[in-house]
């Protein structure tokens, strides 16, 4: 099973829980999925075949080719793209997403579930100043921890690793710091970003944290003493590089007409 597929699972046996289907949502915007389309990509344009269903057009991707070969039974044209990215260029074009059709995990995502997707997607943190006054251990749901976890796991090479603690600041408010050391010059907004997003799709209603980075000094050695440490994964080089491939920039992102 794909990890969308044991999200899918998790899900549909706990019908009720909030959590559960975010996280279904969250691995739908982290997975590779494999669009179908009516040609291959031109000149970063790609053009996903419709399905005219009773509720309007439809694309059709699945996570992985064999699912794809498994519900279609011929040699298909597909591109290669995160669903964050088909989410994003699908929002407000009133098409749904219907993914791993044939499947067990199959599911029907109307336009306005992707148009959701999208939106929590590009919420951008709020930047903001604020001087600590204290730090103590960190109190958080088991399922913050996870899915912060996740989201390191893919932010190799961003910054060597991450600290977390209960803050207290000067101004009264109280919260949780989330602080990557040793992070890239260029890295803090998307390591803001991946935080927020972990936050959102935790499932916490009530939640308060904040991200900073912060050099190897004395705030970021009290945070070691009483905070919790995150790893994160060194990167991998690859041994060539890699051919372009559409969606594969995220400054660029492929156009779906």
């Amino acid at each position: 099973m794909t990890p969308l597929d044991r999200a899918y699972a998790q899900m549909a046996a706990n019908d009720a829980d909030d959590a559960a289907r975010l996280t279904y949502y969250e691995r739908l915007a982290e997975a590779e999925l494999v669009l179908l389309v009516d040609e291959e990509a031109r000149e970063g344009t790609i053009v996903p075949r419709l399905f005219q269903l009773e509720d309007g057009p439809y694309v059709l991707a699945f996570d992985s080719d064999d699912k794809l070969s498994a519900f279609t039974g011929v040699a298909n044209t597909y591109a290669a793209l995160p669903g964050r990215v088909i989410a994003r260029q699908l929002a407000g074009q009133g098409t749904g997403l219907a993914v791993n059709l044939g499947a067990d995990s199959a599911m029907l995502l109307p336009p306005e579930a992707v148009d959701w997707l999208a939106g929590t997607l590009d919420h951008a943190p709020e930047a903001m100043e604020a001087v600590p006054t204290g730090f103590h251990e960190a109190r958080v749901p088991q399922r913050l921890l996870d899915a912060l976890g996740q989201k390191l796991a893919h932010a190799g090479g961003l910054a060597s690793h991450a600290l977390l603690a209960g803050v207290s600041y000067s101004d009264g408010r109280n919260g949780h710091l989330l602080a990557f050391i040793g992070a890239r010059e260029d890295a803090e907004d998307a390591l803001a970003s991946s935080a927020a997003e972990a936050l959102t799709f935790s499932g916490i209603d009530a939640g308060e944290m904040d991200v900073v980075c912060l050099p190897d000094g004395p705030a970021a050695r009290r945070m070691a003493e009483i905070g919790l440490r995150l790893n994160m994964p060194a990167p991998v080089a690859p041994e060539r590089p890699e051919p372009s491939a559409p969606g594969s920039d995220p400054a660029r992102p492929p156009r779906l007409r």
